[in-house]
């Protein structure tokens, strides 16, 4: 049986939506997708769910990527979630180096805050995904239900210690099917 569904799910970027690199993704060509995570967001699209994606670009303060450049990554990945059925309603990043001492740095709760502002909503209403301690932190911090996923990071975050009630999926479609119920095959013509 599904658990109702909320209105908003914020999701980590890097190794939850997409590949995760060391390196940082610096390039339209260095995004790749991790499988079925366009469908996912297709499917919470489909069930009335904004979505917003949460993440730190420490590469942007450090000069490594360009803000135009970030900007021009988080637009395709917009466009193609919506070429796949989706959407991506707000993305937010921070674009710090732990020197600066911001807010908004995840393990600190900044980027949750800033969206449950943009959504109009507490963050104990929208579940927070991501694949690393430092998401699972920053949810327990504001106060958003914290998910772990075992993409990117994730199976070195589980070996860890959890936040108190952090819910554990393979990856984000098995999240949206726990969150909406299974996906229903389409009948063969």
């Amino acid at each position: 049986m599904a658990m109702e569904t909320p209105p908003v799910i914020l999701l980590d970027r890097d190794g939850v939506l997409n590949e995760d690199r060391t390196d940082y993704v610096k390039s339209l060509a260095e995004w790749v997708w991790l499988p079925g995570v366009r469908e996912a967001l297709a499917r919470l699209h489909g069930a009335g769910v904004r979505v917003g994606v949460l993440t730190n670009q420490s590469c942007v303060n450090k000069g490594i990527l360009a803000p135009e450049t970030l900007e021009a990554i988080h637009g395709r990945m917009r466009e193609e979630a919506a070429a796949a059925g989706g959407r991506i309603d707000a993305v937010f990043h921070c674009p710090h180096v732990d020197a600066n001492r911001c807010d908004c740095r995840k393990p600190l709760p900044g980027l949750i805050r800033q969206a449950a502002v943009h959504f109009g909503r507490d963050p104990g209403e929208m579940p927070f995904v991501g694949d690393a301690a430092r998401d699972l932190e920053a949810a327990a911090a504001a106060g958003a239900p914290p998910v772990l996923v075992r993409t990117g990071k994730g199976g070195a975050t589980e070996a860890g210690a959890l936040p108190a009630g952090t819910v554990v999926h393979d990856d984000l479609a098995a999240f949206v099917a726990a969150l909406l119920g299974p996906a229903r095959e389409e009948a063969a013509c």
